[in-house]
């Protein structure tokens, strides 16, 4: 087993190019199961990849359940687990998938908050200002709103991937998945004041290489997805939003007003980014149950009714 997942990281880092965050995800997530192999379910110093059947997987499953683990770390780890042994059979060690007989723990249906449209342009104009850093920040916000890019994606652009003129870009998502993503008027505003500030920004990093970067630290390097996310609480807190923003938020509420204002599925898919139909879906049930919430509270003939059916 310890060979096989040591391979299987090999593999997924080097051949399919997961991003080095990705490999440690997975990495952290087999740890575990090794561990409870070992340990907890076969107690044993070796321990045989033909051995392990989808009755050791629940185990491994009831036993994150028992130590309180929500359903979603459950369900990253049985999607870890079934790609190890779909490698597994890929490379002749196995026949079958044993996890492919194991049920995925149930997910509740959640996504962080939104934010409605006069919350944003308070965000927006949170992180209004003159100064150089200033003007960064808000195209940094402009663009996340106008494009629904993970923050590690925008931090990883380049001018080269940007053509303002057309108001489109081109990403490298996960997977290594290439798309390309247009981007609104005002987005484009705040990209060339950004871009009239960048060279000053830019001059002050004495490593400068070939690269370009469209988003820069104080310091003229690239930006980090952490520094993202303190700039989104810096504009949150000067627009004296009432909670926090979390840069996927900004993500979401680009994905939901999309669906609000007649978008379809396919294309908040393709715009996303996601591989699967069904995790951009996850959009139209929130959806619809938020306006069967708006109808039962305000239609006459949906609200609760006494015992002689009349309006209570």
């Amino acid at each position: 087993m310890r060979e096989l997942i040591r391979q299987f990281l090999e593999h997924i880092r080097l051949e399919r190019g997961f991003s080095l965050q990705t490999v440690r995800s997975y990495g952290g997530d087999l740890a575990r199961f090794e561990e409870f192999l070992y340990r907890d379910y076969f107690a044993e110093e070796k321990v045989e990849v033909s051995e392990i059947d989808a009755a050791a997987i629940r185990a491994f499953l009831a036993s994150m359940a028992r130590r309180k683990l929500a359903p979603s770390s459950q369900g990253r780890a049985l999607s870890a687990v079934r790609s190890l042994f779909g490698f597994a059979c890929r490379e002749g060690y196995l026949a079958a998938n044993p996890a492919t007989q194991v049920r995925a723990p149930k997910q509740p249906k959640t996504l962080p908050p939104e934010l409605r449209p006069g919350e944003i342009e308070n965000l927006l104009e949170g992180a209004a200002g003159e100064s150089e850093l200033r003007v960064r920040d808000r195209a940094i916000l402009e663009l996340l709103y106008a494009t629904g890019l993970r923050v590690s994606e925008l931090v990883s652009l380049e001018w080269g991937d940007l053509d303002l003129e057309e108001r489109s870009l081109r990403v490298i998502g996960k997977g290594q998945k290439e798309r390309m993503v247009p981007f609104g008027r005002q987005a484009q505003v705040a990209l060339r004041l950004w871009l009239e500030e960048w060279e000053g920004v830019r001059s002050k990093d004495r490593q400068k290489g070939t690269d370009e970067p469209i988003f820069l630290h104080h310091r003229g390097g690239r930006l980090s997805s952490r520094s993202v996310r303190r700039i989104l609480d810096r504009a949150a807190e000067q627009a004296a939003l009432a909670r926090g923003v979390h840069p996927h938020a900004i993500r979401h509420s680009f994905a939901t007003h999309l669906l609000e204002n007649g978008a379809d599925l396919r294309t908040i898919q393709e715009l996303l980014g996601h591989s699967s139909l069904s995790t951009t879906q996850r959009y139209t049930h929130l959806e619809l149950d938020r306006l069967l919430n708006v109808y039962r509270q305000s239609h006459p003939r949906a609200r609760k009714t006494s015992g002689r059916g009349e309006s209570s």
